[in-house]
């Protein structure tokens, strides 16, 4: 059985569907705090079980019959690395042969403060045993389009990346990755970093969004503190603002560049283009 954590997630829900088109849906286990959320999933025959990374003496149980599992990482930034470990325990204690961790692009040297949790859960999989695969996912192009129509509407990209590129990939591309490693014949620990085909400057994408919406857009560079406060005032909690202000002067300098296309090898197919990603936005 191949199970998925995390599973009521935007992430999860595009791996579940993924696999529902190779496997059948009895072989599915999904992960999810609140089964309730996937009534949908357990209608069409996909086992789904309670899973909470924070209650550490259930896990075991609900990884009973698993054979491989696609460790999502948790949301929770500063909670990671002991609810990551959590599950790694229960993993092996359940007799699970093979974890797959999404992880974050270039995670044992890339910069970004959100790469310390990855490269803590890596080495938790390192001393655990377990036979793993590393999937070091690099931007998701849906990071930036989700603000896409609100750029728009105030004529300017808000960023502190400077002139650094940025291979961003939609969310659809990873979760295609992970069904690949998930229902290979073989599973066979690897580490993939990855990345979309077509990086881009936040200059490129304000000039992207000018000809898809067929106003001027431009984009406005700011030090981190500045955009960090920017995206305080559009609501989000100042941890969050914190992380993608950071994560922005960082790339700056290129963490999040990768020009190997591992992932369109992986996927056997081209990363979805981020201009497509714009636009599927801007149409809500």
């Amino acid at each position: 059985m191949i199970a998925v954590t995390g599973a009521s997630g935007q992430l999860g829900r595009l791996v579940i569907a993924g696999l529902l088109e190779k496997v059948a849906p009895e072989t599915i286990v999904a992960l999810v705090r609140d089964p309730a959320k996937l009534a949908d999933l357990a209608a069409q025959g996909v086992v789904v079980r309670a899973f909470d990374y924070n209650h550490a003496e259930t896990l075991v149980g609900a990884l009973a019959g698993v054979d491989r599992l696609l460790l999502i990482s948790s949301s929770e930034i500063g909670q990671r690395v002991a609810q990551h470990q959590a599950v790694i325990a229960a993993a092996k204690a359940a007799g699970v042969g093979f974890i797959a961790y999404t992880s974050l692009l270039h995670a044992d040297t890339n910069p970004l403060n959100l790469a310390i949790e990855h490269r803590a859960t890596e080495l938790a999989l390192a001393d655990s045993g377990v036979p793993h695969a590393l999937l070091r996912n690099g931007w998701y192009t849906e990071n930036y389009a989700q603000s896409a129509p609100m750029a728009v509407a105030h004529g300017a990209v808000l960023g502190s990346a400077g002139a650094g590129r940025i291979s961003g990939a939609a969310r659809a591309d990873y979760a295609a990755a992970a069904v690949a490693v998930l229902t290979a014949q073989e599973a066979k620990p690897a580490t993939y970093e990855l990345a979309g085909d077509d990086a881009f400057t936040l200059a490129d994408l304000a000039g992207a969004l000018s000809d898809l919406s067929g106003k001027a857009v431009v984009y406005q560079d700011l030090p981190e503190a500045d955009y960090r406060v920017a995206l305080e005032g559009v609501g989000l909690p100042a941890p969050i603002a914190a992380m993608l202000a950071e994560s922005d002067t960082k790339a700056a300098n290129g963490a999040l560049f990768d020009d190997r296309h591992a992932l369109s090898a992986l996927i056997g197919r081209p990363t979805t283009p981020w201009r497509a990603t714009l636009e599927s936005a801007l149409k809500g």
